[in-house]
């Protein structure tokens, strides 16, 4: 492939993804708002609920991904929060795949560990997914609150989850860029809600991490690698 062959493919590349963030942007910001208050009032609540989140491929990547910067921290100290992706337990999965069939995977493990005032999220780029849909219904059934990231697939019909977030686009990959950026607003939005909450046995408060370093006077920023 030539030069200029690949500088087409990138720029075309980089075009459609634009494109739909400002399209899901427009889109999904309320829902995006309203997901993250769900999440913020059952964390607040006593005792604290927790975020149980699934999905297949690399909806299972972005919910092990998304999982990690609840429990560790996103862009800033916090007291570390519960979030579990049903995602991670190769025993339970191939446990109950075989002895049932896979799309019984994350629903068995809501019904085992999910209780009511929890918080799901179910991750599917087609919105089909059967087994991301058994799950969320039986959240729902449970009283769990329940929401769905998936593309903008109009055909679908979904029941009455608390929150559905839709990324502009019918387009697997541009669907998984969105849905992983969702993910990470999600959390800054919940960073700023605990932010002060910060004192804690554990949590090392003289490194701040800043991401938005062109939001700070300061300028500072600590990574670890």
């Amino acid at each position: 492939m030539n030069f200029d062959k690949q500088h087409k493919i990138i720029d075309e590349e980089f075009s459609y993804h634009s494109n739909v963030w400002f399209r899901t942007y427009t889109t999904s910001i309320n829902s995006i708002k309203n997901a993250s208050n769900l999440i913020i009032e059952g964390m607040k609540s006593k005792p604290k609920k927790k975020l149980l989140l699934f999905g297949n491929g690399g909806s299972a990547a972005d919910a092990q991904h998304i999982a990690a910067e609840f429990t560790n921290r996103y862009s800033i100290e916090r007291i570390p929060l519960p979030a579990i992706a049903l995602t991670t337990d190769s025993s339970a999965i191939t446990a109950i795949s075989n002895d049932y069939e896979f799309n019984e995977i994350f629903k068995k493990q809501i019904i085992a560990i999910g209780q009511e005032g929890d918080i799901a999220i179910g991750i599917s780029t087609s919105g089909t997914s059967e087994n991301v849909i058994r799950a969320l219904d039986k959240a729902k059934e449970l009283k769990i609150k329940t929401i769905l990231l998936t593309g903008n697939h109009r055909t679908n019909i979904y029941p009455n989850y608390d929150e559905i977030i839709e990324a502009y686009s019918i387009s697997t990959p541009r669907i998984q860029e969105m849905h992983i950026l969702i993910g990470h607003i999600i959390c800054r939005l919940v960073d700023e809600e605990f932010k002060k909450k910060n004192n804690i046995n554990g949590t090392n408060n003289k490194k701040p991490i800043i991401d938005y370093p062109e939001y700070s006077t300061k300028n500072q920023r600590t990574l670890t690698l």
